[in-house]
């Protein structure tokens, strides 16, 4: 019943799913990149990627435990994630960058050639069919569990490294109103995306007794984008997984805990009526 629910409620404010898979059927297949001396100005920028490292450093008292990882996520229904490889270009250096076979996850090395050269961030993949994250995680948490401090610092590393690249005048994502990380994740127009595991039912808030239950309009990107808007969304394909948390609002500790309800697990059993 909840996978039922779920889906009732995203098909009813979404229109893009045919469209999506017709999309699918017409996507060329995933090209490798042949790296020259100009680099495909969409490649994320090295120096940029470094100073959301930076800033993670300086503001890692919102997660003290947590390390930093980026990811690589799927944008478009046709890019396949398998064997993706990842290299820092300049003008006269290459640096292979690993990427773990799991998750798609990687630890940028810094070098400073790279950076004098201004260097790229390539993959063996079309930049725009797939979605660039910072990823902080604070080990030892319940699972299907974040804190909303590591959310905080993805933020602002985030924005700081420059991987949303949401550019389309008819999305309202991050508006030149809205363009440093301090402005983009602490108002709540900031509409920084976050995304699960899986397709998501529900996210909770929990801090101490205090508890709250996400509201629809933050699930699912708000329910609010056309097919026009969503080729500029880094949502694309992940529409299901995506949720907004209240990373502006101070009276969430950091240390309130986030915790989903995933579409494809069972609903809770109902409880047995009383006997007479």
């Amino acid at each position: 019943m909840r996978s039922l629910i779920g889906g009732a409620l995203l098909l009813s404010s979404l229109s893009c799913l045919p469209w999506a898979a017709a999309q699918e059927a017409a996507a060329p297949k995933p090209q490798t990149v042949t790296v020259t001396s100009t680099r495909d100005p969409v490649d994320k920028s090295y120096h940029k990627m470094i100073r959301g490292m930076e800033r993670f450093e300086r503001q890692h008292a919102l997660a003290p435990q947590a390390t930093l990882r980026f990811r690589l996520l799927p944008r478009l229904p046709s890019v396949d994630m398998r064997g993706i490889t990842l290299k820092v270009v300049g003008d006269r250096i290459t640096v292979p960058v690993p990427v773990a076979a799991d998750d798609n996850s990687f630890i940028l090395p810094r070098n400073e050639q790279a950076l004098r050269e201004d260097a790229a961030v390539i993959a063996n993949r079309k930049t725009t069919s797939m979605t660039w994250r910072a990823q902080v995680t604070t080990p030892g948490l319940p699972p299907a569990t974040r804190r909303l401090g590591d959310l905080r610092l993805e933020c602002l590393v985030g924005v700081e490294a420059g991987l949303v690249s949401n550019s389309s005048p008819l999305f309202g994502w991050i508006s030149n109103a809205l363009s440093s990380p301090e402005q983009v994740c602490n108002s709540p127009d900031g509409n920084f995306l976050f995304f699960t595991e899986r397709p998501v039912f529900s996210v909770t808030l929990r801090a101490g007794a205090r508890t709250e239950i996400l509201p629809f309009r933050m699930l699912y990107a708000g329910g609010e984008q056309t097919r026009d808007m969503l080729d500029y969304c880094d949502c694309q394909v992940l529409l299901d997984r995506t949720y907004y948390a209240p990373i502006w609002d101070r009276s969430w500790p950091d240390d309130t805990l986030v915790s989903f309800e995933y579409m494809d697990e069972p609903a809770s059993a109902p409880a047995a009526e009383a006997q007479p």
